[in-house]
């Protein structure tokens, strides 16, 4: 049975857009987990290089072809992109930075590094060869 009283309502979760800030906390919390994973992959490719010639090729042909490099690719990023998180939490542990538009600014700043050095570390990883 439905009352009328005159609290206010939770905002309805198909209208309700969480702010910038709470994505980026999202993010950093998912590109954590994406990191432990990256650890995984470390580990079966430095098993691959002690098991062998043969273990180490396939491993590469794994992450040289498009599937392995989009992989790394998202690695990469989520390994800037929590860097430069954690920046902005050394930067809160001194109690800058809390202001609602420093907030959001430092949110869109942790994004734009994030891909910035993803990118030229992938231009300068491709022009090497």
């Amino acid at each position: 049975m439905i009352t009328q009283n005159s609290r206010p309502m939770s905002p309805h979760v198909q209208i309700y857009r969480l702010p910038l800030t709470a994505l980026i906390s999202i993010t950093h919390r998912m590109t954590g987990v994406i990191l432990a994973f990256g650890a995984l992959l470390m580990v079966w490719i430095l098993t691959s290089v002690a098991a062998g010639p043969e273990s180490y090729a396939a491993v590469q042909g794994h992450l040289t072809a498009w599937y392995g490099q989009l992989i790394l690719f998202g690695f990469t990023f989520a390994l800037y992109f929590h860097f430069c998180h954690g920046i902005r939490h050394l930067f809160w542990d001194i109690g800058w930075g809390f202001e609602l538009e420093i907030a959001d600014r430092n949110a869109i700043l942790t994004l734009v590094f994030a891909a910035a050095l993803t990118l030229v570390t992938w231009l300068v990883a491709l022009m090497a060869g």
